[in-house]
């Protein structure tokens, strides 16, 4: 028998992942421009496949993934989903910092400052 291996950023998810970069909300857009080209010292990806679910951004390195939540995060269906899959990716050892969309255009120079906490390997929700 086979052993099942962990497939980051598998083929069979391109195009979902060439879609949600596509629609990415303004709240992505500005955080993916303070995350891009090493500028917290460390290479992030947008819309990273883990497994079957999609990151919104993801550092290989640090096994970090960012979650940016806008209003459908508030439903209870979407909430129970979020919670399994945050479950699952933790299962994996991969760490997730969950930001709303509100925290980013409001308070940017805060979220920067949780994400390089969290970089270091300090837990900071």
């Amino acid at each position: 028998m086979m052993k099942r291996q962990f497939v980051f950023n598998a083929t069979r998810m391109k195009e979902r992942r060439k879609d949600l970069r596509r629609r990415q909300t303004n709240s992505e857009e500005l955080l993916w421009n303070e995350l891009r080209a090493h500028k917290l010292g460390y290479k992030f990806k947008r819309q990273y496949s883990l497994g079957n679910y999609v990151a919104d951004f993801f550092c290989r390195e640090k096994k970090l993934a960012i979650e940016v939540e806008g209003e459908i995060h508030k439903r209870a269906s979407v909430q129970k989903y979020d919670t399994y899959r945050m479950r699952y990716l933790e299962a994996l050892g991969v760490r997730v910092i969950r930001i709303k969309n509100e925290e980013i255009i409001e308070r940017l120079d805060w979220v920067l400052k949780k994400i390089r906490i969290n970089l270091r390997g300090e837990v900071v929700k």
